[in-house]
């Protein structure tokens, strides 16, 4: 690719996501390759490396001089017929590792030595100070080495391709090396030339090179001169870069508020009329105003704040049977009393109703519509009880809308206790606390695990009316105005918060009447899938732009660019099969899929299965690919699985 296409392509590369740091990537490239600066009288480099040579050889301290490295082809790099090929260990004179002294010992710590660590290697050029120190003592007790200002600091382990200069003497620590630089090399042009090189690790915890691996890596040195000129281009380059950066960065930061003043200003119409005023702007620059797959959760989120609102359909001629709801209500509190599962609860007040709802609605206080209870309590003393063992439901458990049963623990409880905390489908499990944008997060319980119950940090609510969705109630609490409530109401300490029983069943729920409430969840369902799939196409256009940046940059480089793996996706089929139930599986085992066919006579289609589990399609199959191999399902036939396009999955 010439200069010419390349500036046509500029504004391709620099707006992808990410586009500045290919920029940056291709600023390095070119400066390494000898094709970001002209050497008008081209001087040979070649008595650079020679001069650096005999400075190893009469070097005092032999035992740290870096060994002449094996013979490098011109072949494996490019660079100017003047620039020398050689490998790295060539361009430095000494390399000296690190160690880190006993942290048993708290008279090797917190001295007046710098000790770094790969923690200490940031972004930055220059190494100025570390997190941590040690004392004299710590530094002569261990294998660490105090490191003169101005060696070249560089990663060998986890922080691979981080790299910086010392201007004040240090201790390293293991995972580091500290590279003396001759005067023949600028020390700006190596970190250039570092950064540049293919850094592949090995290990199985840790990535990391090992030293001789290192040193061996092939590079290209230019005249001292050229160096010079080279290293302020990229200066200049960088400088650029950052200043087309900041000035993303603001556009993005204008483009967010311009969106979320929009947004509020439709969550909030007052009338259907500035209702319509307000969404014509939304939808006349939804383009301009949803630029990345996360602006279009802020669109859904206010969308919901419209239908709790009761903007979203038109209003239904009858109101709510609240006085039915009540009744409902109270008849099953009465049975539950009446069956041991709770005690009589002290009745509450509604909380202050903030938001305006349409007139022909009813807003109640969420006791007088649900019964609450409260979740197992670990650590009870139950000795002389008979016991089981049974999954449960922890706040990380319980999403807003859905649940992540992976990795259920367990807990021992006494056996007559199961009907009081085990969940049941149609259950709403809220969470108690967790960090201040969690609190009262809220889903529907349809199975996953047998004999699950909920911790005492998740409430479980019962919506006993048919003229009471839960879908509804869940639709209250995760919306805007369920969340605001939760966040002003609870306790709340530092990242942390939390509501209480009597705060969830103050809750004013607002009610419309049951057509209008199935109406209203229909017109959700149909917009967050429009969401959904404007999502999908952005998310598609960001990694389409991802792909031609990296072909940019590697038509003007010619220097191929490695894809990043992606995670193996689960072959996409229909979900016609029918799944049977094969060896139920036990209490302990950890079989949600198995579990759910149990519950409804051992036969299920795929489809039904997978949306009963509530999860991922990528997720569903792992699953089932691990519960068939344990043998708790059959096996499914391999003719009634077909592929089917890969925008229908998740139709």
């Amino acid at each position: 690719m010439d200069a010419q296409n390349f500036l046509a392509e500029f504004g391709h590369l620099a707006n992808a996501p990410g586009g500045v740091g290919k920029l940056r990537e291709l600023v390095l490239q070119l400066a390494v390759s000898g094709d970001l600066t002209i050497a008008e009288t081209p001087i040979d480099a070649a008595p650079l490396l020679e001069t650096i040579e005999k400075q190893k050889r009469d070097h005092p301290e032999r035992k740290k001089v870096i060994p002449k490295q094996p013979y490098s082809s011109r072949e494996l790099i490019k660079a100017p017929n003047h620039w020398i090929i050689c490998r790295l260990g060539d361009l430095a004179l000494t390399i000296i590792g690190g160690g880190t002294p006993s942290k048993n010992n708290p008279a090797y710590w917190g001295g007046d030595i710098p000790w770094a660590s790969v923690k200490d290697m940031k972004e930055l050029k220059y190494l100025d100070d570390t997190e941590d120190h040690i004392t004299l003592e710590g530094l002569n007790s261990s294998s660490s080495n105090l490191i003169p200002p101005g060696r070249v600091i560089v990663c060998t382990r986890m922080g691979l391709g981080k790299v910086a200069i010392n201007r004040i003497a240090i201790a390293i620590n293991q995972d580091l090396k500290a590279l003396e630089l001759p005067k023949e090399v600028n020390a700006d042009f190596f970190l250039i030339l570092y950064r540049t090189r293919e850094l592949k690790g090995t290990g199985t915890t840790v990535s990391g090179i090992k030293q001789d691996q290192l040193l061996a890596l092939p590079a290209a040195l230019p005249p001292l001169e050229e160096q010079a000129r080279i290293v302020a281009k990229v200066d200049e380059l960088m400088a650029l870069c950052d200043k087309l950066e900041a000035q993303q960065q603001t556009r993005r930061k204008i483009q967010n508020n311009l969106r979320q003043s929009t947004l509020q200003a439709v969550a909030t119409s007052q009338s259907p009329h500035e209702l319509q005023t307000n969404w014509t702007r939304l939808a006349g620059n939804f383009g301009q105003l949803n630029d990345a797959p996360e602006d279009v959760d802020e669109m859904l989120g206010a969308l919901k704040t419209l239908a709790v609102r009761g903007l979203l359909v038109k209003a239904s001629s009858t109101p709510p049977n609240l006085d039915s709801i009540k009744a409902d209500c109270i008849k099953l509190r009465e049975k539950y009393i009446s069956d041991g599962l709770m005690r009589r609860q002290k009745q509450v007040d509604m909380a202050d109703a903030a938001e305006i709802y349409p007139d022909h609605w009813a807003v109640a206080a969420f006791d007088e519509l649900a019964v609450v209870i409260g979740g197992v309590t670990k650590g009870r003393n139950l000795r002389g009880r008979q016991m089981i063992v049974c999954p449960y439901l922890a706040v990380a458990n319980v999403q807003r809308g859905y649940f992540k049963l992976e990795n259920l623990k367990t807990i021992e409880i006494a056996s007559d206790e199961l009907a009081k905390y085990q969940v049941s489908e149609g259950d709403l499990l809220i969470t108690e606390g967790g960090d201040w944008d969690k609190v009262g997060r809220t889903a529907i319980w349809r199975g996953g695990a047998m004999n699950c119950l909920h911790q005492n940090h998740v409430f479980k609510a019962r919506v006993p009316s048919a003229h009471l969705l839960n879908d509804w109630v869940e639709l209250v609490f995760n919306s805007d105005i369920g969340r605001n409530y939760f966040a002003g109401a609870s306790k709340q300490t530092t990242n942390l918060a939390s509501i209480n029983m009597t705060q969830l069943r103050s809750f004013p729920i607002p009610i419309p009447p049951i057509d209008e409430q199935r109406r209203i969840l229909s017109m959700l369902a149909r917009l967050g899938n429009r969401c959904g799939e404007w999502r999908s196409q952005l998310k598609k256009k960001h990694s389409l732009a991802r792909v031609l940046a990296d072909a940019v940059v590697s038509g003007f480089t010619g220097i191929a660019i490695e894809k990043e793996e992606e995670p193996m996706k689960a072959p996409q089929t229909e979900l016609i099969a029918m799944l049977h139930l094969d060896n139920p599986p036990g209490i302990k085992d950890q079989a949600p899929l198995a579990t759910i066919l149990a519950r409804h006579n051992g036969v299920m289609r795929a489809k039904d299965l997978w949306q009963r589990f509530g999860s991922e399609i990528d997720v569903f199959y792992a699953q089932l690919k691990i519960e068939v191999a344990q043998g708790w399902i059959q096996k499914p036939a391999p003719a009634v699985m077909r592929e089917k396009p890969t925008d229908m999955v998740n139709a």
